[in-house]
């Protein structure tokens, strides 16, 4: 399937990876209908700084929600593909308010999915996450890894992935999973680990703080992650597939806070916080994804090494450093 001139729903646009994808869309030449989540100031997220995209005259942008059906069924009518980013994904926030990552996360896949159904959309693309993984009971880890609910974040990302495999299964609704593994880049939320290390170097501290340093994660740019998203959604051979997105490679975190102070050739010291730590047995320990099904399916091969997407990283947030709380510890 050709993406372009295609009547296209992006859920979730306004955030990290959606805004990125709705930038690469419109440079394909699809018609972008971009969902961001309502709220009384009419902010829309990241969609307000695109770069290479005007959101007034490039995308139409939808306010709303989600976790409500009538509205989903409404703005998805006429749609020929729909990505499905929205959800809530802070690990530690998701301690403190399960129900809420219930309701959007597993909910909001429903809405998505049935909508599509009953409007004949031709495509839906539902973003999963590596975290639904847990932690690796084997290296490299491919599709068949089992599934390990290690918070609630991660259990309600598997119930979603398994409700739009259902419409698949049970309706033949054209549902891919894209599964990505630890994505980073410009636009990423304060809460993440590579912007909580660059923020903090680049507002000048003399300490970085940080949980735990040993987990070792495989860390992807945005843009390589945004193609490996389209290149999926292009391809027949993955309707009904659940498809890692990754780049075969680890690093712990503590060896990722080292390389990121020689780049930004920073003496600061690596603190380890106590209120940064997840629950012993909620932290993922590892993961390094297996990527050989989305290379047999569409030759997917990142772009990016880490430094050079580092590189990007660190000069995007030095020139937006304000709008990051830095001293506070985003959960």
């Amino acid at each position: 399937m050709e993406l372009n001139n295609k009547n296209i729903l992006v859920t979730g646009a306004d955030g990290f990876i959606g805004s990125h994808l709705v930038e690469a869309l419109v440079k394909k030449g699809a018609h972008v209908k971009a969902l961001s989540y309502y709220n009384s100031f009419n902010n829309w997220g990241w969609l307000e700084k695109l770069e290479d995209v005007n959101c007034l005259e490039d995308i139409q942008v939808i306010p709303g929600d989600v976790r409500d059906s009538h509205f989903i069924n409404k703005i998805t009518h006429g749609m020929d593909v729909i990505f499905n980013l929205a959800a809530l994904i802070a690990i530690p926030y998701s301690y403190s308010a399960p129900d809420s990552y219930v309701e959007t996360n597993i909910k909001g896949a429903l809405n998505i999915c049935q909508a599509a159904l009953e409007n004949g959309c031709q495509r839906i693309i539902h973003t999963s996450t590596s975290e639904v993984y847990g932690t690796a009971r084997y290296i490299p880890m491919d599709e068949n890894h089992p599934l390990q609910p290690q918070s609630p974040y991660s259990a309600s990302k598997i119930g979603a992935d398994a409700m739009a495999l259902s419409f698949y299964y049970s309706y033949a609704l054209p549902v891919i999973i894209a599964r990505p593994f630890n994505t980073y880049g410009p636009r990423q939320s304060a809460r993440a680990v590579i912007p909580t290390i660059i923020s903090q170097i680049a507002a000048g501290g003399k300490e970085i703080r940080l949980g735990n340093l040993s987990p070792t994660r495989d860390f992807n740019y945005v843009k390589d992650i945004v193609t490996g998203i389209l290149q999926l959604a292009e391809c027949d051979k993955a309707v009904g597939e659940v498809v890692n997105i990754g780049s075969n490679t680890e690093i712990s975190i503590g060896e990722l806070a080292e390389t990121i102070k020689n780049l930004m050739h920073s003496n600061a010291v690596v603190v380890r916080e106590e209120t940064r730590l997840r629950p012993e047995n909620s932290e993922v320990e590892r993961l390094k994804c297996d990527n050989r099904k989305i290379k047999e399916l569409v030759g997917y091969t990142p772009r990016y090494t880490l430094e050079q997407g580092l590189q990007e990283t660190i000069q995007w947030l030095k020139k937006n450093l304000e709008k990051y709380k830095v001293t506070i510890y985003n959960v």
